[in-house]
């Protein structure tokens, strides 16, 4: 899978999830990170990766890491 497959899957999520998963997959950020530049709780900020993650999985037809 390329980035730009990825980059064209996020677009079809809503904004929060859209925000959050480019800068953990394509941005490569940590959780922690992505938690510190948002000011949410990180418990948040992995329940949307979690999420999302689910909802790519399911689109691509194969699991993310």
């Amino acid at each position: 899978m390329t980035s730009e497959t990825l980059a064209q899957l996020l677009a079809n999520l809503p904004e929060e999830e859209r925000i959050i998963m480019t800068l953990h997959y394509l941005k490569a950020m940590s959780t922690a990170e992505i938690a510190a530049l948002l000011h949410v709780p990180e418990r948040s900020v992995a329940a949307v990766i979690a999420s999302g993650r689910s909802k790519l999985t399911s689109a691509l037809g194969f699991p993310l890491k």
